[in-house]
């Protein structure tokens, strides 16, 4: 099912609540889709299932550096924001990250390092709908209609 068909069959019930109830639901359903997202991109999956492209070898490699995984840190509440309003629920990335993130979402070119070369780099898709999400956003309109 797609994002749009979902959209069409619960918009005739999210218009018959108040302004204050759409904002709690939005509330619910953009902390849900955070901590889903947050999930996925610590398992390194894009929204279709697939994995992300893996990193290149790093030519500095230190030995007994710890290494962690991929967007370690933006994948935390202090990057990974949600807002809510009566009319839309939001999952996002803030500040500087945001450009990270946006580069890695869709393949783009960047500097790693300032001064550095370009460097083109693999798509990873941090935010999307999986149909798991999909399915988790429709229970939680389904409970807070009902309820």
């Amino acid at each position: 099912m797609t994002v749009q068909r979902y959209e069409d069959q619960l918009a005739g019930l999210l218009a018959n609540m108040d302004g204050k109830a759409r904002r709690k639901l939005a509330r619910e359903v953009a902390k849900q889709l955070r901590q889903s997202q947050q999930r996925r991109i610590a398992d390194q999956l894009n929204p279709d299932g697939s994995a992300f492209a893996q990193r290149k070898p790093q030519v500095r490699d230190q030995k007994g550096k710890i290494r962690r995984t991929m967007f370690a840190k933006l994948r935390t509440t202090k990057y990974l924001k949600t807002e809510a309003s009566p009319n839309a629920a939001v999952v996002g990335f803030v500040g500087e990250v945001e450009r990270i993130a946006r580069v890695h979402q869709y393949g783009l070119r960047d500097r790693a390092q300032k001064g550095g070369p370009e460097v083109q780099y693999p798509a990873r898709q941090l935010l999307g709908f999986t149909e798991a999400d999909i399915e988790a956003v429709s229970d939680a309109a389904i409970k807070h209609l009902a309820g």
